[in-house]
Parts: C-alpha cells; structure tokens; sequence
C-alpha cells in the first residue's frame, strides 16, 4: 500500500469514496486536490485525505478508508502523512469537525474545542459553513514548527 498526492485525475474516485463513506464532498473541486493524498493498493484507491489551507492554519478535511481496508492503520498512516504534509507547507494549526470520529482523532492528539473560536478564514470554508452540521464536533491540533 502507497500514500501519494492525489492526481487531477482522481477527483471522480475521490469524491465516490467520501460519498461511500457519507463525507461531504460536495465542494471538492480540481483545486483542492493539490493538498490531497491518496492511498492506493495496486491500482485501487482505498483511501485519501486533505486539508485545506488558510495561511498558517489548515482544516483536515475528508479522511475515508474503503470498508475493506479499515481496522489495519491506513487511517492512522493517512492522517501522519496529511500532518507532515501541512506542516511542510506552513501550517501551524490543524482543524476538524467531525460527526463520528472525535474520540479517534483525540486519541491522536487533537484536542476538543469551541467551534465559535475557530479561525475566521476556516469559519468561510465551504464545509465548516454550509456542510458540516452544528452538532459537529470541533478539534485542533497545533503542529510542531517545521525545521531546516
């Protein structure tokens, strides 16, 4: 299995895999996949990952497994590469909002947070204002700075 930045190419793939996984996936878009990773088995994507940047601070956005590829770390490697890429890239802070993976991502070391007090620039984004639903919960992760 291999975790590498998605292709233009993958968007139609992408979005089928959020849809099966009941991710918002509405808003994605050719541009959102220069932050995008994809894992793949062979030919097969069976996961991906992105975040979206706003400056220094980023949402970690549609995180999805293939049913048949859960339960073995995939999610776990996703999110590593997602964090190290974000972070290469600047980011200083990571955001979610989730509806069913607090406790996994706070297993992870994110941290439960008001969503009142997320950044301006995230609050705009497509999935915070119009996809994710309020009962969503908020997280945060600081990342650590990016060395020479």
């Amino acid at each position: 299995m291999t975790i590498q930045p998605a292709a233009p190419d993958d968007l139609d793939t992408i979005r089928d895999l959020l849809r099966r996984a009941d991710l918002p996936h509405e808003d994605l878009g050719p541009a959102h996949l220069t932050h995008f990773l994809a894992a793949r088995d062979g030919a097969d994507m069976v996961g991906t990952v992105g975040v979206e940047h706003c400056g220094t601070a980023a949402l970690l956005r549609s995180l999805a497994v293939a049913p048949e590829c859960r339960n073995a770390g995939l999610g776990a490697r996703l999110i590593d590469a997602i964090e190290q890429h974000a972070q290469n890239e600047g980011v200083h802070t990571l955001y979610l909002l989730t509806t069913t993976a607090a406790d996994y991502f706070r297993r992870r070391g994110y941290e439960t947070m008001d969503r009142d007090g997320l950044p301006e620039a995230i609050q705009q984004t497509e999935e915070a204002a119009r996809l994710c639903p309020a009962s969503a919960t908020c997280l945060q992760k600081r990342l650590a700075a990016a060395g020479p």
